[in-house]
């Protein structure tokens, strides 16, 4: 079954065709980047009018990189949920109309749950019942999602049946990247710059603290951390709540330091919790075969490291998505929207953008 993906979020607009799920034939993303790097962050109203005039040539050449024509598509599915409200209705908007001139059913997607999806994306060819068989051996799960937006750990009992488990109580840390990366001069997109800067560094410079929040706690929170940086970078402001002057800028040293630092920080504290959460579901009677791991931070080279060793020391199959579908990607969207069609769930023209999770 051919499926055609839409995804509009935040500040990529992206159009996929996916066979049975799992075979992606085309995964197609115009990057907004240069209109939103002078700003250090995305602009909403600059992104939905981005998405408006991108949204049908990327369907274009989705279609045309697939070697299909539209009207060999079987399904239309687009993340309709969560994201700037702005951007989603450019892509519900677009969906709806696909759908309704070609005749074929129309289907939402969570995007926060379509990124646990993305690790089992593959390029090539596969067939439905094969990638059936497979899924017996990931289910039950543990997901972690890990973003700009987003970071939270679920229950997932198959693809479509998932429990949230914990979530951030301030940032995500995707987010707090993007912030220490403004504080150290390195601009936009900051977790890359981040990532690349610390493997100069010294992670044990700086003692970051990593927030557990109680003992029992599944949450996550990274505002402390961010705070941290602030001061290491600025030092603490006096009691007129002014900043002391810098002899000097950063040196790139320094600069280096703080980033492993910061990062050796972030990412203990997702493996603590995913560590909780595992021992949390074995309690539970739910002996998890797998970890599910997607979302932009999925693609930090210390992240996947040191979940790789997670993973290995309790006996679970990590499944971590490559590196094109970390990031924001409509493949996702279209495999997941498969597995919706494919136990007869569809959506009808009514399909409303959502700022929130469903999940």
């Amino acid at each position: 079954m051919l499926i055609l993906g839409l995804e509009s979020s935040c500040d990529e607009t992206a159009a996929a065709v996916v066979r049975d799920g799992r075979s992606v034939l085309s995964n197609v993303i115009a990057s907004q980047y240069d209109l939103h790097a002078e700003y250090g962050g995305v602009v909403p109203e600059i992104a939905s009018r981005a998405h408006v005039e991108r949204v049908l040539p990327v369907v274009r050449k989705a279609v045309a990189e697939a070697g299909v024509a539209l009207k060999d598509i079987e399904g239309i599915a687009v993340g309709h949920r969560p994201g700037l409200i702005g951007s989603l209705l450019v892509g519900v908007a677009a969906a709806k109309g696909l759908a309704w001139s070609l005749g074929v059913p129309l289907v939402g997607v969570d995007h926060v749950q379509a990124h646990l999806y993305s690790g089992l994306l593959h390029e090539g060819a596969g067939d439905a019942a094969g990638l059936r068989r497979g899924a017996d051996e990931l289910f039950p799960a543990l997901g972690l999602v890990v973003s700009g937006g987003h970071t939270a750990m679920f229950r997932c009992d198959d693809a479509l049946r998932v429990t949230r488990l914990g979530s951030t109580i301030d940032d995500a840390v995707g987010e707090a990247y993007d912030k220490v990366a403004m504080l150290l001069g390195l601009g936009h997109p900051g977790g890359p710059r981040v990532d690349a800067l610390a493997q100069r560094g010294d992670e044990a410079r700086h003692e970051f603290p990593k927030s557990r929040l109680s003992p029992e706690s599944l949450d996550f929170s990274f505002s402390g951390l961010k705070t941290a940086v602030l001061y290491c970078v600025r030092g603490f402001p006096g009691r007129d709540g002014r900043w002391p002057e810098r002899g000097s800028p950063l040196t790139e040293r320094e600069q280096a330091d703080i980033a492993a630092s910061f990062q050796r920080a972030a990412v203990g504290v997702i493996v603590l919790k995913v560590e909780r959460a595992l021992l949390r579901l074995r309690q539970e009677g739910v002996r998890a075969k797998s970890l599910l791991v997607g979302g932009g931070v999925s693609a930090n080279s210390r992240l996947r490291v040191d979940l790789a060793r997670f993973a290995d020391d309790f006996q679970l199959k990590l499944v971590v998505p490559p590196m094109e579908y970390c990031m924001d990607n409509a493949a996702m969207i279209a495999g997941l929207g498969w597995e919706r069609l494919s136990v007869g769930d569809r959506d009808d023209l009514t399909l409303a953008a959502e700022p929130t999770t469903g999940v």
